[in-house]
């Protein structure tokens, strides 16, 4: 007999109490310095019974922040600001990580601080358009391909963020390396061109996302951080190539001798991706010795097979947390589930983000 998804577990040190995770979603409700406002602790707090939390993608640093009214971890009032977000989660008994995640080149000038600069491996801009609260859409620019300079900038300021999050009261990170965002940028020879020493074979194209998590992991500890990937992922522009197996299957080697808490894996099948083979996942799977999060278009019965066969250990939860702030109760009751409000995803304001009711 399985654990019941609804039962407390251990992930490394951290006692969760259940095997729910509230997976990292963008919500856009801070403010236009990056620092997050009181609405997103009454928002996190509602949440608080998911075992785990993972905040949405905050960035590292001006060039890392890309979309309107995300928030950042690089300032002392961001820091500030967040205290009460990690304390109300941490109140109702979730344990709370930040998601670091640096945007690299799916970004917009109109949405960083002054004098910030879009970087990225190579010069590649990615099609489409992107939304800014002054200008509304606009194409995305070609990003400035990283200097060596870039490179450990962007290094230091993932470790610089780690620590910040650890001072705002968080009890880890999540490096954010799937969704096309800069650490998958570097991984996938679509988007990294490079011919120096990072870019060319699977293992070059890896060793940015390896020596930041090897520099958090040292800044941090092991025990605080986690990773998020997503192999044959399309968002942000990205597409599945033939060293992907091998790249990924390296990387679980890899982040295992680094000492990561977590790995979290992300199929967006659900959301019309393709899938990730299953025979792969199966690979990854067994290839990572510590906690396996499975996140993407689960239920509760989806959820808890997951767990009853092998595939996670913890199971995580986007939209519907976003309308159930009480989730793990109305699962757990078999109640009804309230349909997400799309059109108030990344507006600002309450509604459609803390005014979803709870059961009773």
């Amino acid at each position: 007999m399985t654990a019941s998804i609804f039962e407390p577990t251990q992930m490394g040190s951290h006692k969760l109490q259940n095997r729910v995770v509230m997976n990292p979603m963008t919500r856009c409700r801070a403010d236009a310095d990056a620092v997050p406002t009181p609405i997103m602790a009454q928002y996190y707090g509602q949440r608080g019974t998911a075992g785990l939390i993972v905040t949405e993608g905050t960035a590292p640093s001006p060039n890392g922040r890309g979309y309107a009214r995300t928030p950042g971890l690089w300032s002392d009032a961001q820091v500030a600001a967040w205290k009460p977000v990690t304390a109300a989660a941490q109140a109702k008994g979730a344990v709370i990580f930040a998601q670091i995640m640096h945007t690299g080149r799916v970004s917009h000038p109109g949405n960083m601080p002054a004098g910030a600069k879009m970087v990225a491996p190579s010069a590649i801009a990615l099609a489409g358009q992107m939304y800014t609260d002054a200008e509304g859409m606009q194409d995305y620019p070609v990003p400035q391909e990283m200097t060596e300079a870039d490179i450990q900038q962007a290094k230091a300021e993932f470790v610089t963020a780690a620590k910040n999050a650890i001072a705002a009261g968080f009890d880890g990170v999540e490096l954010h390396a799937a969704n096309g965002y800069l650490l998958e940028q570097f991984l996938s020879p679509d988007t990294n061109k490079r011919s120096d020493g990072w870019g060319g074979s699977v293992a070059k194209r890896s060793r940015f996302l390896l020596e930041v998590a090897q520099e958090v992991v040292a800044a941090i500890g092991g025990d605080k951080v986690g990773i998020r990937i997503s192999p044959y992922g399309t968002a942000s522009g990205m597409a599945a190539y033939p060293e992907v197996d091998e790249t990924y299957l390296a990387l679980m080697a890899a982040l295992d001798k680094i000492g990561l808490v977590y790995v979290h894996l992300v199929d967006h099948a659900g959301m019309g991706n393709p899938a990730i083979p299953a025979e792969f996942q199966a690979k990854l799977r067994a290839a990572w010795p510590r906690t396996f999060i499975l996140g993407g278009s689960l239920d509760a019965a989806s959820g808890q097979a997951a767990v009853d066969g092998g595939a996670a250990d913890l199971v995580g939860y986007g939209r519907a947390f976003i309308a159930n702030p009480d989730l793990v109760a109305r699962m757990q009751a078999g109640a009804e589930l309230n349909a997400p409000d799309f059109a108030t995803f990344y507006t600002p304001g309450e509604k459609g983000y803390t005014d979803y009711p709870s059961m009773g």
